[in-house]
């Protein structure tokens, strides 16, 4: 519930901060007092859009804040190079976020606002309850698989052709890497092997330097330490201390000539064949012409030699592809016109339900031959959501053909459906704001619309702007507003009235003055509020 709306610089009013209470706020005032100025205010506060142009003349920027029982605050200020500040509890956020937040917190109808009948998504949120909610969900799914369905069925078909073109150019490159009989990491091999041929003769001189260093002759390595570790075991019939250096020499022996051993051998199998080098060179060359096409490696090589069988594969399977896609299509058509005509049926029950509520109400409101119908069609075609559309007909007289409401609705007319709409279709809101509903009503009728108003308030707060009588006397919180000059400016006031001031603000507004009888009148207005809510 809305607690206390202050406006700052806001068009015609320079600084206000009204009141509100619980149940039925009226907002009176003569035209162009500022009443919907305020209305407009509170929007600003809700995320509506707001122009540099309402800023009041001299100031240089407007501010609304407005606080709600829940403990919400809500401030908003414009500045003249349409810089906004948007704060909720203190915290900045962004004017979408805002619009977010106060979605369901108050409910705003005037004259535009009753323009939203003829939209075809409010129509539907009118009538959902909580199995089409839940069937709507449902097919909202079905519909994303099956349109996610035949766009994959479509994409595939409009690939026939290039499909069956790149095959050709698939099974070609299967085959030519195929033909090469590559091998994991050949090409790090094949590398390896081309630079020990490459240098064959350094290889072979320095293994034969090196087995005659170790082992031929009087001089070589081999020989020289056996004539040491001799001459140590000399030494040692004498003195034992040497005999630790002589244990590391006969291991350093031992180690040595199982190098020699190992180097012997290299030297004896080691073979050197230009044939073989020149062979090495040719197999190197395909897979250098391999690598420039398929991948740096020969790893990558046969890794792309996989893809292009999956691929070859895949396409081979086109036609099975396509009739599985089909199945699948259809199967998803099925599913979805199932839960269409569920929905359907579910919706047009709702809608006759609503309407007959909604078409008592609006007769009950003066219009007593007109006739309400909430029309729900079944289409050729699925919509994200359903396979169905909505449509208000609508006759205000006997004997007239039911049209779109778009068609024949007056703005007095509107005024009162919506009226009977919001009396019927509870809205979630707990704050809701009628913005002079009763334009064009007088008599009986106003009277009627008065009492809807007040029901309406039962248990939730509305703010609601009227200039007639019959709407006023019924209200719980009176706010009058009137615009005064001070200091060669105008400026708007608002105030609450009690007791006689009441009496005097609804006689000026049933007759233009305050002459006894339309006192009395008055009185009996207020006496007369009490009616079952």
């Amino acid at each position: 519930m809305l607690k206390t709306l202050t406006v700052e610089n806001f068009a015609l009013i320079e600084n206000v901060t009204v009141e509100f209470g619980e149940g039925l706020n009226i907002l009176t005032g003569e035209t162009g007092a500022g009443k919907s100025i305020l209305i407009d205010a509170l929007g600003a506060a809700l995320g509506n859009r707001v122009g540099v142009n309402r800023i009041r003349k001299g100031a240089d920027n407007l501010r609304v804040f407005a606080e709600f029982s829940d403990g919400l605050t809500l401030e908003r200020t414009v500045s003249r190079s349409a810089k906004n500040s948007i704060t909720a509890n203190g915290e900045q956020l962004t004017l979408a976020r805002l619009k977010k937040i106060c979605a369901d917190l108050v409910d705003v109808h005037g004259q535009n606002k009753n323009l939203e009948l003829l939209r075809e998504e409010k129509i539907y949120s009118l009538i959902e309850d909580a199995a089409i909610t839940e069937t709507a969900e449902e097919f909202k799914r079905l519909h994303r698989t099956l349109t996610a369905q035949r766009r994959a069925l479509q994409e595939k078909l409009r690939t026939r052709a290039d499909s069956l073109q790149r095959l050709d150019f698939l099974r070609w490159q299967e085959k030519e890497i195929a033909s090469a009989r590559l091998k994991p990491d050949e090409d790090e091999e094949l590398a390896a092997e081309i630079r020990k041929l490459s240098h064959a003769e350094k290889i072979a001189e320095h293994v034969m330097e090196s087995a005659q260093i170790l082992n031929d002759g009087d001089f070589d390595v081999l020989s020289a330490l056996s004539r040491v570790i001799k001459n140590l075991d000399g030494v040692a019939r004498y003195d034992n201390k040497l005999d630790g250096a002589r244990a590391l020499l006969e291991e350093a022996e031992i180690n040595l000539r199982e190098a020699y051993e190992e180097i012997r051998d290299y030297g004896g199998s080691f073979e050197f064949s230009p044939e073989r080098l020149e062979e090495l060179h040719a197999r190197a060359d395909v897979i250098y012409k391999l690598k420039q096409k398929y991948g740096a490696t020969v790893n990558e090589i046969l890794q792309r030699l996989t893809t292009i069988r999956a691929e070859i594969a895949a396409a081979e399977n086109f036609d099975s592809d396509v009739e599985e896609l089909k199945r699948a299509v259809a199967e998803a058509e099925r599913q979805t016109s199932i839960c269409a005509e569920k929905l359907l049926q579910l919706r047009q029950a709702s809608a006759q339900t609503l309407s007959a509520a909604i078409e008592a109400e609006i007769r009950r409101l003066g219009m007593t031959r007109a006739r309400f119908q909430i029309v729900v069609e079944r289409t050729e075609k699925f919509t994200s959501r359903g396979g169905d559309t909505a449509d208000i007909k609508f006759s205000a007289n006997a004997g007239e053909e039911m049209l779109s409401l778009s068609q024949v609705a007056s703005g007095g007319e509107l005024s009162r459906i919506a009226l009977a709409v919001k009396t019927v279709a509870d809205s979630s809101a707990a704050t809701m704001v009628f913005d002079e509903i009763d334009a064009g009503l007088g008599g009986v009728t106003a009277r009627t619309v008065a009492e809807a108003v007040a029901k309406i308030s039962r248990g939730r707060q509305v703010l609601c702007i009227t200039h007639l009588p019959q709407i006023a006397s019924m209200a719980d919180v009176h706010l009058q507003i009137t615009k005064a000059e001070v200091d060669g400016r105008t400026v708007t006031k608002v105030r609450r009235l009690e007791g006689e001031e009441r009496v005097k603000e609804i006689a000026r507004m049933a007759s233009g003055n305050e002459s006894p009888a339309s006192i009395k009148n008055a009185r009996e207005m207020l006496s007369a509020k009490n009616f079952p809510r």
